[in-house]
């Protein structure tokens, strides 16, 4: 399903962040039978698997609630497949964003690295 709105927002938002802390995006929604990846980055050493969850800035939740046990297991599926397909001797890594929006904008990011494995 297409991401409209503010996840989509949200998601171009943490690519620019990636860009900017010298990563190329290398894939965006990447989908698999197992679920999908938001955001697949890379930059000299690894590969980055990032989910991206984007909340209004007075929500009463942290985005990163949001990412289940059965969401990081997707996700890790996800990630296995790619990488059968696109082999790299990069590091695999899965992080995650939290946008926090104010009035359809993109008011800050928090990115944590190295989040989540199996």
């Amino acid at each position: 399903m297409p991401k409209t709105g503010a996840g989509k927002i949200g998601e171009r938002f943490a690519a620019e962040y990636l860009r900017q802390k010298g990563y190329a995006i290398v894939a965006m929604n990447f989908r698999s039978r197992f679920g999908e990846i938001d955001i697949i980055a890379q930059n000299g050493r690894y590969i980055a698997f990032v989910e991206v969850k984007t909340r209004a800035a007075e929500s009463l939740t942290h985005p990163f609630a949001a990412i289940t046990p059965a969401k990081r297991m997707r996700i890790v599926k996800t990630a296995q497949y790619y990488l059968q397909g696109h082999p790299t001797q990069r590091q695999p890594r899965f992080d995650a964003a939290a946008v926090f929006m104010r009035a359809d904008a993109p008011e800050r990011i928090e990115y944590l690295e190295n989040v989540f494995w199996k």
